[in-house]
Order: structure tokens, then sequence, then C-alpha cells
């Protein structure tokens, strides 16, 4: 289990490349229906992932070091885009916890969404952000990113042996896995006392559908294969050992017939 989920890690290389303007239907496209990844992959023209690094620490550096104020996907905003109830559902939990949060972001960037919610959570008695990114992603979160706070890991087992997380957080990333369920198979069997989702991909009707993610050139160009998932069949899977506490949407949006949502779970 663990080298298979170790690939599933390696493989997540393009999520930064592929969250970029997600909500916006006319900057970022998805096209087809693919029976297999391989063919999906055959189908994309893949990414610069040097490009994209070196786009999000530039610009988290900025977030970092006082010289703006939000970032994005490597985008820099004038405000704070929060995902109130992505907040909620931290607070809530650190409140349940003695006020302390140690928390598993996969996919998480070098730490967007830490920065995004720092000011209501830092005066937590605890509060330990743990990424899981690529390897590249990794080492420059070590280099520039890293403090007391945060601490970036290459695997899930790694992160396990340093940290008593009881939460996960997936924020657009389980979609861009060839194997997503693998993946929260194993996430399920380490026992996770929450499990958190936002800006993930649902069809409205109908099976999984695989289709291949189409970003802009004007942004930087890209393209790789990217999930919609069937609501209850996604659901149903969790549902098993985990409870829904909350639902909602998220803003992203997408040319194609679908919600973006998330989803607050606690273990039965």
């Amino acid at each position: 289990m663990n080298n298979r989920i170790k690939q599933v890690i390696k493989d997540f290389v393009p999520l930064i490349a592929l969250r970029i303007y997600q909500n916006s239907s006319s900057k970022v496209r998805f096209v087809g229906n693919y029976p297999t990844w391989d063919e999906a992959c055959k189908a994309s023209r893949g990414y610069d992932s040097g490009l994209i690094l070196n786009k999000v620490k530039n610009a988290l550096l900025k977030v970092k070091n006082g010289e703006a104020i939000y970032e994005r996907d490597s985008v820099l905003f004038d405000n704070i885009q929060y995902s109130w109830p992505l907040l909620t559902a931290l607070l809530w939990i650190a409140s349940q916890n003695g006020n302390r949060l140690n928390l598993v972001d996969f996919g998480g960037s070098l730490g967007s969404t830490y920065y995004q919610n720092k000011k209501f959570l830092i005066h937590l008695e605890e509060l330990r952000w743990n990424i899981i990114e690529q390897e590249k992603f990794v080492e420059c979160g070590k280099l520039y990113f890293e403090n007391k706070h945060v601490k970036f890991y290459y695997h899930l087992v790694e992160c396990l042996k340093e940290q008593h997380s009881d939460t996960i957080l997936f924020c657009s990333v389980i979609q861009y896995l060839e194997k997503p369920y693998d993946l929260l198979a194993n996430v399920i069997d380490k026992e996770f006392k929450y499990v958190i989702f936002d800006r993930t991909s649902f069809l409205k009707e109908g099976d999984d559908r695989l289709t291949i993610q189409q970003v802009p050139a004007e942004i930087y160009q890209a393209s790789y294969p990217a999930w919609f998932f069937n609501l209850k069949k996604f659901l149903d899977f969790i549902t098993i050992r985990y409870e829904l506490i909350a639902d909602f949407d998220s803003p992203d949006k997408s040319n194609i017939p679908s919600l973006f949502k998330g989803f607050i779970f606690k273990l039965k």
C-alpha cells in the first residue's frame, strides 16, 4: 500500500498548473470523456513544472514578506478570497481539541491555504500545517517557507511518522490523481478523525468522467487529465466510515454541466 500511495503522490505534478483560474469557464476548459488515464495523458500536452514552481514561489514570497495580500495558484489578489466554510471547519475542529490544529494539507502548494487563513488560526494554542507535495515543491518549501507552524513532506507515510495529525485537507486536488479512490482508501485506513474537501469537481448526472483540462496560453500552456466524479458514488465511498457533517458549494465553474463542492467528514 505504501509504495502505491508514493506513486500516487509522485503523479500529482500538475495540480498547481491546472487549478489556475478555475473559477472562470472562459479561462480554463474541460474537454473529452476518456476511457483510460493513459489515453487522456496521450491527448494532453503536459506542463512546465519549473515555470509553475517559480511563479508560485515568487508570488507567495511577496505574501510572506508583506508585499502582497493574497496568493492563489500563483496569482496575486488585492483581497483575501476566503472559503468561509473551510475556515469554519478548521476552527470547529480546533475548538474540540483544546484550540489545537494539526493538519495534513495534501497537495498544498507552498502553503497558499495556510497564508490565506493564518490571521484566524495563528492564535491557536498549537498550529501545525503539514504539506504533502511534489519533490521540487517540498525542496522549495523547506528552503523558503518552512517555519514552526508549516512543514513540508514528500509522502503521507513520512509525515505521519513525525506528526499526529487528525485532519487531512484536499483543496482542488483529488480530481487530478490517476487513481483517486486508491488514495481515499488509504486515507480511510489511516482513520483521520476529520477529512475535508474543497473545490472538488462533480457531475450533475452520469458516471465518473475523465476529461482534459486546458489552461490558456496567456496563463501558460498546460493540459492534463482531470476527473469529474459521480457525486453519489463519491459520497457512498466515504460515508461507509465517515459521517458527513456539512457540504458547501465552491465558487469554481466549468464549461460542462458540473458542481464544485466541499465536504466536512468526521470519523464514525
